[in-house]
Order: structure tokens, then sequence, then C-alpha cells
């Protein structure tokens, strides 16, 4: 085992003595030091408080402090000169991307607009094609609704739905011609 070291031993009476006398003074001092520390966090308790000065206030200027020190840090700004070149970069790209987008609608609208006006698109079978099936289904339609028939809305889906696979494009165009004018 270790041996412990006597340092009674080492020290004289006289030194003890001294060492001794000086704890008692350095006692004293912190407890005169504690009793001011003391007195002095009454006072200035006292004087926030004639101040309207309260923690949460006290708070949101820690708070200030600290986000002035920060923004003043040199990370930040370059981080934020970083975050605005991004932004701006994004901002101008949403900015073309709708302006692309709102010109290909106007194209698309212009198109559609002088579309409909040509008489050649209603005489395209295509077209034809797709008024024949709208009428077909409306006319299926009431008179499986009409009073009397007897029909209920499911029997008119399905027989909506029935015609609508039969008449297929080639079938249409081979009716036409065979159709009286």
């Amino acid at each position: 085992m270790v041996s412990e070291v006597d340092l009674n031993n080492s020290v004289t009476d006289e030194e003890r003595e001294e060492m001794t006398n000086e704890l008692i003074k350095l006692e004293e001092e912190i407890a005169t030091l504690r009793q001011v520390l003391a007195s002095k966090e009454k006072r200035h308790s006292d004087l926030k408080q004639k101040l309207g000065i309260t923690p949460l206030s006290e708070l949101r200027q820690n708070f200030t402090r600290s986000w002035n020190d920060m923004q003043s840090s040199t990370v930040y700004k370059k981080t934020s000169e970083t975050l605005s070149t991004a932004g701006q970069k994004t901002s101008a790209a949403f900015n073309n991307l709708g302006t692309a987008i709102t010109r290909k609608f106007g194209d698309m609208s212009y198109s559609i607009r002088h579309s409909m006006s040509m008489p050649a698109m209603r005489n395209s079978p295509s077209f034809k094609s797709f008024e024949e099936k709208v009428e077909t289904t409306v006319s299926t339609i009431k008179s499986k609704v009409s009073p009397g028939a007897g029909g209920n809305f499911e029997e008119v889906l399905s027989s909506a739905a029935n015609a609508s696979s039969q008449d297929t494009p080639t079938n249409n165009l081979s009716e036409a011609g065979e159709r009286p004018c």
C-alpha cells in the first residue's frame, strides 16, 4: 500500500499556528464577502424593479444582443450572401418557368380558338365520329329515362356504355357511307 505523507511532522508548531490563523481570517473574509455580495444582489434587484426591468425584458435584451452579435459574425455574413444568391437564382428560375408555362398556355389558347373556328375541323372524320357518339348516347339516355320507358339509372349507364363501345371509329366510317343524307 502507498504510504501516506504525514504533513504534520514536516510543519513546526509555529507554522501550524500561523496557517490556522490565516485560515480563520480567510473564512471571516469569505463570510464578509458573502454578506457584501448578498447586500449588492439585493440592491441590484431593487434597482431593476424600480426601473421596470423584468426577467422577460432581460431575456429579450440578451436575445437581441446575441442576435446582433451573430449577424455581425463573418460566418453569418457569408451564409447570408450565399443564401441570398441562391434565392435570387431560384426566383429567376421560377420566373422563367412561369413565363414559359404562360406562353405555352397562350399558344394553346390561340391554337384552340383558331382551330374551333375552322370549318375544316368540324368536317373532319374524328369530329364527325365524336359528334355521332354524343348524339347516340344522348338519344339512348333520353329514351331510357323518359316516362313510360321503365328504365332506371343503372340500365341507362350500362346501355350508354354498350352503345359507345360498339361505335368505334372504323364502324362509324363504314356506317357514315351507308347513311342517307
